[in-house]
């Protein structure tokens, strides 16, 4: 979700990339390497970020998701205030990088982007570093998960996997694909939108989205029916409290601008959020594992139902 103040707390010692190779199965392993401390907190623009992209990507190639066009990264920039509490502050140029991955469908005429941030916060002054377990490492071991189900189960319609860079900043990732489509996809028909999977002292889990496209509310309740972890729909209407409508509040907030229904799937905040302590320790296994699962079934399910939940319409 969207950067907000950094707290100082301790830090916990995480495991090195080395440490995570033998961990089953794989979406753990995933998990493990993102949110390492060789990452460093994975800030737009810097090694770290890189480091995340570039294990992003090999994943990608081991899968067997296709470029879309001769790269799996799409460069852009954007501009921000130097200090973003002071209006008149001077701006500077931030360039930053899109993951983005398409297994083709049988319908290759739309598709669907699944989609989760790879940035996060980085280190504070102090030194500590923000390793972002389930802010996103989390979102991105599901994503690549997703896209090897995707591979083992070839889809209806085109799946673009799309691992967004500059989410903390603003949602730069998504707005750039949503203002300009990816040159040689085909159009987003639907987004599914992956941030914060992995920790929830309640067990639960909340699907945003089904206020805005009613159609997919039988599509969150069957797999709901299924799940080892309580899955839920809310956080997506304008009557509740404002800073319990998540429709903004990540990727997904970028495709609704632009029109494009979508399904958002995460956690509530908690304590560890934007803190040093979103550790990979910190992750319940057998949660993280259950909202794998959750996300899975979700794409697939939005997938085959997608001339239902698009021709529904979005009401709100």
């Amino acid at each position: 979700m969207l950067l907000s103040a950094l707290l100082l707390t301790s830090v916990m010692t995480v495991p090195a990339i080395s440490d995570c190779a033998d961990l089953e199965p794989q979406p753990w392993a995933d998990l493990c390497v993102i949110s390492s401390d060789e990452m460093k907190g994975r800030l737009v623009e810097t090694e770290g970020n890189a480091r995340a992209r570039a294990y992003i990507i090999e994943r990608l190639t081991e899968i067997g998701v296709d470029t879309v066009g001769d790269s799996y990264e799409h460069p852009f920039s954007y501009e921000q205030a130097l200090d973003f509490r002071d209006p008149n502050s001077p701006r500077e140029t931030v360039n930053a990088v899109n993951v983005i991955g398409v297994i083709p469908g049988a319908d290759r005429s739309r598709a669907i982007a699944v989609t989760a941030h790879y940035d996060h916060v980085g280190q504070n002054e102090a030194g500590e570093i923000y390793n972002g377990a389930d802010d996103n490492a989390s979102g991105v071991a599901a994503l690549l998960a997703t896209a090897e189900h995707f591979i083992a189960n070839p889809p209806r319609h085109d799946i673009l996997i799309m691992a967004f860079d500059a989410e903390e900043s603003g949602l730069r990732g998504a707005r750039e694909v949503v203002s300009n489509p990816v040159e040689g996809a085909a159009p987003v028909a639907f987004n599914l939108n992956f941030d914060m999977l992995g920790y929830s002292p309640d067990n639960d889990i909340w699907a945003a989205g089904p206020y805005h496209t009613p159609a997919l509310t039988p599509i969150v309740e069957e797999s709901a029916a299924d799940a080892s972890i309580t899955l839920a729909a809310g956080y997506d209407s304008p009557d509740e409290d404002p800073r319990n409508d998540w429709t903004l509040l990540s990727d997904q907030g970028a495709f609704h601008m632009g029109g494009i229904p979508f399904l958002y799937l995460g956690v509530e905040d908690h304590e560890h959020y934007h803190q040093p302590s979103d550790e990979f320790e910190t992750i319940d296994p057998d949660f993280f594992l259950g909202a794998v699962s959750v996300a899975v079934e979700l794409a697939e399910r939005i997938d085959a139902d997608l001339d239902t939940v698009v021709g529904g319409g979005s009401e709100n």
